[in-house]
């Protein structure tokens, strides 16, 4: 008994991590960008040679950094067109 409810919490783990990774890579790709060349360009429309400059010379701190961060992931794996689907219309 002890193992299946053991087992039944790290399914409902994983499913809340799921779906808290789902709500943050749709966060990501619709962030707007608040500051600098290509201010309020939603982040996956930013040019990935930005993105890459940002990597390199340092994030800036909080969410916006870390979104970079995983912003930059996507873009030089080439997942971007994966991603697409995702952008909402404002």
């Amino acid at each position: 008994m002890r193992r299946a409810r053991g087992a039944a919490v790290a399914v409902a783990e994983e499913q809340t991590f799921a779906d808290t990774n789902r709500e943050e890579l749709i966060a990501v790709v619709n962030q707007v960008m608040p500051l600098g060349r290509f201010k309020g360009r939603k982040l996956l429309d930013l040019p990935e040679p930005y993105v890459v400059w940002f990597k390199r010379n340092g994030l800036p701190n909080g969410k916006l950094g870390e979104r970079l961060a995983v912003l930059y992931e996507i873009k030089v794996n080439g997942l971007e067109p994966m991603l697409r689907p995702l952008l909402i219309d404002d």
